[in-house]
Order: structure tokens, then C-alpha cells, then sequence
């Protein structure tokens, strides 16, 4: 399966509860209903200074495309917006 890119959308929250070790990535595919196939996929994100932050894809959120991915270790903040490369 080829490469695809995602933008991070920010951390799984609850009403009281934020969990900063999930973050919701929103697929930039085609189709929203294969961002399934990228589900145990892996996770790459660069920040400027040169930090690479691996992360696996955990599952689906929606039907829209956005994924839930773990990263290790956690993404910072100033990551919301940034791009993140996933394959399967």
C-alpha cells in the first residue's frame, strides 16, 4: 500500500479528559472509507528542528477518514496542524 499523508486535527479528548498520548489524524485519501486498510499501519512525524516522533495507527475514528494514532513519545503541541506520513 503506497504512502499517505495526514494533518494532525489534535489529542482524543472526553468532556473532562484530554489523552495526549492519541492523537486524531485526518487522512488526506480519496475515498474516506479505506482509511481502514491503514489501520496497524506506522506513523511518521517530523517537527522543524529535526525530531521524529514514530507512532502506530490504533484505529478509526468516524467514517470521514481521521484516524487514532499512539505516538512514542507523545506529540507536543505546536504538532496540531503539522503533516504526518503513514504506511502500512
Amino acid at each position: 500500500m503506497p504512502k499517505a499523508l495526514g494533518i494532525v486535527l489534535g489529542y482524543r479528548r472526553g468532556t473532562n479528559t484530554q489523552y495526549t498520548g492519541q492523537v486524531l489524524v485526518k487522512l488526506l485519501i480519496e475515498d474516506p472509507g479505506e482509511a481502514g486498510k491503514y489501520v496497524a499501519g506506522k506513523a511518521l512525524y517530523r517537527d522543524s528542528k529535526g525530531n521524529i516522533y514514530k507512532g502506530r495507527v490504533v484505529g478509526l475514528h468516524g467514517r470521514r477518514g481521521v484516524v487514532l494514532v499512539r505516538f512514542k513519545p507523545n506529540l507536543p503541541g505546536q504538532a496540531i496542524g503539522g503533516l504526518v506520513e503513514i504506511t502500512k
